[in-house]
């Protein structure tokens, strides 16, 4: 009996060995497969690392590292073409075959076609040959495809572990290869994220800068025709200085011009945050070109004068008329005027006015210094400035042309510039003749009657007249300029003080201030509306308000008109003509 017990002991031996063996080829399958896909993970690494990675280079890396592993198998990768239809890409250039579980033969090469139900049968065959990969961002999937070399009857097939550890690792790497991809877009979306808050924040220091430059013009431009107001009104209040009327005039010249002054630096400010807010308001009507071109030469002969200049104006006969703002078309004409003298030391300024087409172009053009290629391009941002040797120093605030360039957009044109330097500059406004339909507009209510006697007492009308009007300055010029006029002023500084006038008085017109210590001034117009006494009397809003809409909600709480200040005394004179005949007929 004992010779047979030594057979199960070398059976059990056999067994371990093989088990033995078996977990070494197992062990090495492991490693392989950790190594592989350690090795295109690392390829991957080096791929995303680099700052100019594309998800070609993705996809190429992962064909060529499987390519690399694999002995008996091909790898490519297909992308979307159209429809139904995605195209092999990235592929080794042999040819090889797929064999569906279908039986189909497909042919798998680069640029090769192959539609969406093949790679569908593919991916879900046992085991499968194709792998969806991410997603892109319109929703559209990648494949990775797997294929196996026909092999010669003599030659030996894939064995079934094999097999199965080539699926293993195409499903591994395809995971592998839709992580690179996010990751990548994630790097790239980061990436145009910091460009943009890089250039983001090179504008904000643009800004600032600009910011800065803007406030110290600002402050020198302010300064300047204060230091004249103040000194010069100074000087005639100035005990025992007795000026001749002469001199006596020109002081007060030089101080309302310094105070226009003033008024057109505040409105530029003004006018650049009215357009950037949207809210300019633009008044259509028919201007004569010819006349309005005149006009604004007047303003230029004293200035021009001054600096040994001569002004040119040449239109073309035909020239006759043009739908516009005729007060926003002077003003972007007199900021290109007025800069073309200010950087023009000798020779001449001009203004060329032609018809081409439908549009009508004004040019205006100057002998001086030119301007650079440079300056060219930061020309129409705002604040910006160019340094002017003529007068050596910035003048101005550096807003000028940037409101101009707006409000010529406005028009439905546009602002071109042509210079070099010491050669002279052109800048040309382009306008067409008319405005097409749909453009917004905004035509007003004001008055324009200024004809006849202007704002002289008519004896047909009533001479009482209740202010409103809690600022003392504002209130004496108001009550001294119409009471010249022939009108009987009361003034009174708050709603309570004017609930007690209204009891002894019966005014022609009220002018009433909105922002009031004790209440609102157009909640006061509609409690005045309300009652029957007051009802049909007419209300003027003097106020300070001067935004787009200030006008419409005066109008809308039920004042017949609206003046903004600074108080403008012809027109408000004309106003006041216009509603005191009108009070006394109701």
């Amino acid at each position: 009996m004992q010779q047979y017990s030594s057979l199960p002991e070398q059976n059990s031996q056999v067994d371990i060995t093989t088990k033995l063996l078996t977990s070494i080829e197992q062990l090495r399958a492991d490693l392989w497969l950790e190594c592989t896909l350690n090795k295109l993970q690392s390829r991957l690494n080096d791929c995303l690392l680099s700052s100019c990675t594309t998800e070609a280079e993705i996809f190429q890396t992962i064909v060529n590292e499987l390519n690399s592993a694999l002995q008996y198998s091909e790898v490519a990768i297909a992308l979307f073409q159209s429809q139904e239809t995605y195209k092999i890409c990235y592929a080794c250039e042999s040819s090889s075959f797929l064999i569906s579980n279908t039986g189909k033969k497909l042919q798998l090469s680069f640029d090769q076609a192959i539609d969406i139900q093949d790679l569908q049968q593919l991916e879900n065959q046992q085991p499968p040959s194709a792998w969806r990969l991410a997603e892109d961002f319109a929703g559209v999937a990648s494949w990775l495809i797997l294929a196996t070399q026909l092999q010669e009857p003599s030659s030996e097939s894939l064995k079934p572990p094999q097999v199965k550890l080539t699926s293993k690792l195409m499903a591994r790497a395809a995971n592998q290869c839709a992580v690179a991809l996010a990751q990548l877009r994630q790097i790239k979306s980061l990436q145009e994220c910091s460009q943009h808050l890089e250039s983001f924040n090179q504008q904000l220091q643009r800004t600032n800068q600009l910011k800065n430059q803007f406030l110290a013009n600002t402050s020198h431009e302010i300064r300047t025709p204060l230091s004249s107001i103040i000194g010069f009104t100074h000087l005639l209040l100035a005990q025992g200085y007795d000026p001749t009327r002469e001199r006596h005039q020109e002081y007060l010249n030089i101080i309302q011009s310094s105070g226009k002054h003033l008024l057109a630096l505040i409105n530029d400010i003004l006018d650049l945050s009215k357009i950037e807010a949207n809210q300019l308001e633009v008044q259509w009507e028919t201007v004569n070109v010819p006349t309005l071109c005149k006009s604004v030469f007047a303003f230029l002969k004293e200035k021009a004068a001054n600096k040994n200049l001569k002004l040119r104006l040449e239109i073309d006969a035909k020239i006759t008329t043009l739908e516009a703002d005729s007060l926003r078309l002077k003003q972007m004409l007199l900021n290109l005027l007025f800069n073309a003298l200010k950087f023009t030391t000798a020779g001449s300024v001009g203004l060329k006015v032609a018809v081409k087409g439908e549009f009508m172009y004004f040019t205006v053009w100057d002998t001086g210094a030119g301007i650079s290629k440079e300056d060219q391009t930061e020309l129409f941002q705002p604040y910006f400035q160019i340094a002017n040797a003529a007068t050596g120093r910035d003048e101005g605030t550096g807003l000028g042309l940037a409101v101009t360039q707006k409000l010529v957009e406005i028009h439905g044109g546009w602002l071109k510039v042509e210079s070099k330097l010491n050669q002279g500059s052109r800048f040309t406004i382009v306008l067409p003749l008319t405005q097409k339909e749909g453009v917004e507009t905004f035509r007003g209510n004001v008055s324009t009657e200024v004809g006849g006697n202007g704002g002289n007492l008519n004896n047909n009308s009533s001479s009482k007249i209740l202010l409103v009007e809690d600022d003392l300055p504002n209130a004496k010029l108001i009550k001294t300029y119409l009471e010249k006029l022939g009108y009987q002023v009361t003034w009174v500084k708050n709603a309570a003080e004017m609930w007690q006038a209204l009891t002894q008085l019966q005014p022609a017109v009220i002018l009433m201030d909105v922002y009031l210590p004790d209440e609102n001034g157009l909640k006061l117009v509609q409690q005045l509306r309300e009652k029957q006494q007051y009802k049909t009397i007419p209300i003027i809003a003097q106020t300070a308000m001067a935004m787009k809409g200030d006008r419409e909600t005066c109008l809308t709480a039920g004042v017949n008109d609206y003046i903004s200040k600074p108080i403008d005394l012809p027109l408000l004179a004309t106003l006041v003509g216009k509603y005191s005949k009108m009070g006394q007929w109701a």
